[in-house]
């Protein structure tokens, strides 16, 4: 049974396609992963399914009496409600069904026989729903998902404005799994998520009955998950069956015979062309040459697609500094209170440095109070003189500008063309750094941030969750920028892969820290 059926849909902005004559079929219990580039127009399509954003043309037809949630990048939470509030919203509507049957209780002592036997049936009705839905464990669902995502840690009655942006997506994420809606639709969820955390939401979706479209460039996640893989590529959408591993097989061996068939007609034109050129003018071979002339004119002409631009990321080292770069003193993260516990932490020259734990532990706030952006609680932080930093924050607001005028604002001695070139070297094209940056999608805007920091000499170089939107390939790019960069690394990630075999040190801060942020 199909539940949503999209039909060659099309769409453009400011010149430049993002879908053409895409078509898309999601069947009921289908778990489909939605993959491609940075940009490649996959939170386009999310936005345009789920009636955001109008395509330039194309059906959509979704079956009757669907019930979606669509987890985005840019989801945001109402003021003054606890985490628990929010949490048992998933259910306003069987909440609504109760009051309901409560008035028609109501109801029955003023009402005639005919009546009576009418509202208790429909009272009926409602229970069976009521039951069915799980509504009198609604409790238990909701601490087994708040505890299996992290927030019973946080504290279920904390108010959603006193939590950090990756615990508000956590709730948001929780609701939505609560909901139980017949399409679930999930844009980067593991972006705010630990290890932990991860894994509960993989054995989540692996027993979902329902179906659900999931974006992600969590490669290991995402693989475990899906069935069914669309990927995005040049503004066309293409179905595979299977996980992400069958997907990268059968795309790989698709691409090799276009390239073996693109190759056998280039020398078959060639070879005619030759004939034709040799024969036309002789009386003799005239009419073989008019015949070949025919079968090239008859030819289906095989394109290639252009290679996409791939991102090159390096980082210039300054002088180097003195052998401690950062030394920390029994140091107390907190704002009106402490938050932490003492930490004793020595970053040395040339050391690269993991941190991680789980979200929400402090690892933003650890950053920023060891670059004195943030002062200490207690303790004292002392860093060297000489440092040249580069920091790239986890979350940052994205500006009107377009991302050549976001770099010429950072480096007004540079030429057009150097701007333009330095772009390019991290994967973005010319119709990418002529749009706006909040137009942008993640990744791109983080190519931009990572191209301001790589344009920069810097002897420390700090990263807060940088692969977030990144796609596969500038994952494994930037990787291997930061292993290669000689100078010192502080890092924050929630994807061992991304690290492992690059850093010196992976610091837990959970091992040093008994309170949470």
């Amino acid at each position: 049974m199909s539940i949503l059926n999209v039909e060659n849909v099309s769409h453009g902005f400011g010149g430049r396609t993002i879908l053409e004559n895409a078509s898309f079929r999601l069947l009921k219990g289908e778990h489909i992963g939605l993959v491609g580039a940075n940009g490649e127009g996959k939170s386009t399509f999310l936005n345009i399914i789920t009636g955001k954003l109008q395509p330039d043309s194309g059906n959509i037809e979704w079956c009757k009496h669907i019930t979606t949630g669509y987890l985005d990048q840019f989801s945001t939470l109402e003021k003054g409600k606890t985490i628990r509030d929010v949490l048992r919203d998933a259910f306003i509507h069987l909440t609504k069904l109760e009051e309901e049957m409560l008035a028609i209780y109501d109801k029955m002592g003023e009402a005639s026989p005919e009546e009576l036997e009418d509202l208790m049936a429909e009272v009926g009705d409602i229970q069976d729903i009521l039951e069915t839905s799980g509504y009198y464990v609604i409790d238990s669902k909701i601490n087994e998902c708040a505890n299996g995502l992290g927030l019973g840690e946080i504290g279920l009655e904390r108010d959603v404005t006193e939590l950090s942006g990756g615990q508000r997506a956590k709730v948001l994420l929780a609701k939505l799994l609560l909901e139980n809606p017949m399409i679930l639709i999930l844009d980067e969820p593991t972006n705010f998520l630990d290890e932990n955390h991860i894994v509960w939401l993989k054995y989540f979706l692996l027993n979902y009955e329902n179906a659900f479209i999931l974006v992600s460039h969590d490669i290991p996640f995402l693989n475990d998950v899906i069935n069914v893989v669309y990927h995005v590529e040049n503004a066309v959408l293409t179905r595979y069956t299977g996980n992400y591993h069958d997907f990268e097989r059968m795309y790989d061996l698709k691409k090799k015979q276009l390239e073996q068939a693109y190759n056998k007609q280039q020398k078959e034109i060639a070879d005619l062309t030759e004939f034709v050129n040799r024969n036309k003018a002789r009386a003799a071979t005239a009419t073989m040459a008019r015949s070949r002339q025919k079968q090239l004119d008859k030819m289906d002409i095989i394109t290639l697609a252009p290679e996409k631009l791939k991102p090159s990321f390096s980082f210039k080292s300054a002088r180097t500094t003195g052998r401690v770069v950062i030394e920390a003193k029994d140091l107390v993260l907190g704002y009106d209170e402490a938050l932490t516990s003492p930490i004793n932490l020595l970053v040395e020259r040339n050391k690269k440095i993991a941190i991680k734990g789980t979200n929400g532990i402090g690892k933003s706030t650890l950053l920023k109070t060891l670059l004195g952006i943030i002062p200490p609680f207690e303790g004292t932080v002392a860093r060297d003189q000489f440092i040249e930093l580069g920091y790239f924050e986890q979350e940052e607001s994205a500006s009107d500008r377009t991302a050549l005028d976001e770099m010429w604002a950072e480096y007004p001695s540079l030429t057009n063309a150097e701007i333009r070139a330095a772009l390019a070297r991290c994967g973005l094209t010319t119709e990418h750094i002529t749009t706006q940056m909040r137009v942008l999608s993640g990744g791109e805007n983080a190519k931009v941030r990572l191209c301001k920091l790589m344009n920069r000499e810097i002897n420390l170089l700090v990263l807060d969750e940088p692969t977030n939107h990144l796609d596969i390939y500038a994952k494994e790019e930037l990787s291997k920028a930061v292993k290669e960069f000689k100078g010192t690394v502080i890092l924050v990630s929630h994807e061992p892969e991304f690290y492992q075999g690059v850093v010196d040190e992976v610091i837990n801060l959970e091992n040093v820290s008994n309170k949470l942020i």
